[in-house]
């Protein structure tokens, strides 16, 4: 990603996360409104850029469909549908899973008057747990957790999730923490590297 893009990925990003998990049918965005231009937030996918189409974390039991969420009209990042059938969504605005840099999927811990989101077990994770992300193209990329960490939203570790790597790497976030209102105080994001066996 150029400077630019990679600032405005990480505006819009943050952006929805504060105001975009609290779980009720009713959730609204428009309480952060970031004015950005993003010529590349929302790529098309080109041959060789497959995309993910299931999550699997057999350590908390998930096996989900992955959808794809791309920018809403405020220029927020979407968020999964509330759904009596919750799956986690990536943003294809970040890598694909397995390419170098941090992939990014959300998810709902909890759902409204549906229950438990995809990811309410997420703060469960520990290190080396595995995670496979199952592409569109057949293949799989599959990652072991380096940790597991819940911050308030108010103290988002921007460049901890956002910033450049090295390495195919995965973050995995939905919110936690105390409810507040309509919400949650805080975000549970899971880092994760490229499985060293695997890559």
């Amino acid at each position: 990603m150029t400077h630019l893009s990679r600032r405005a990925f990480v505006t819009v990003a943050v952006a929805s996360l504060l105001v975009g998990c609290a779980g009720h049918s009713d959730d609204k965005t428009s309480a952060a409104r970031p004015h950005v231009t993003t010529p590349s937030a929302n790529p098309p996918t080109t041959p060789g850029r497959s995309v993910p189409v299931r999550l699997r974390i057999p350590g908390i039991g998930v096996d989900t469909p992955v959808m794809r969420l791309g920018l809403a009209q405020d220029g927020t990042v979407q968020v999964p549908p509330i759904t009596a059938h919750d799956q986690a969504g990536w943003y294809q605005g970040s890598p694909t899973p397995g390419r170098t840099g941090p992939s990014v999927i959300l998810g709902h811990v909890t759902v409204g008057a549906y229950g438990d989101g995809v990811f309410r077990r997420l703060d469960r994770l520990r290190r080396g747990d595995e995670i496979t992300v199952r592409l569109e193209n057949g293949t799989s990329a599959e990652f072991a957790v380096t940790s597991v960490r819940t911050v308030a939203k108010a103290e988002f570790p921007t460049k901890a999730v956002y910033g450049d790597v090295s390495r195919p790497e995965l973050r995995l976030i939905t919110c936690g923490g105390p409810r507040t209102g309509d919400g949650y105080r805080d975000n549970v994001i899971v880092f994760a590297a490229a499985h060293p066996a695997r890559h």
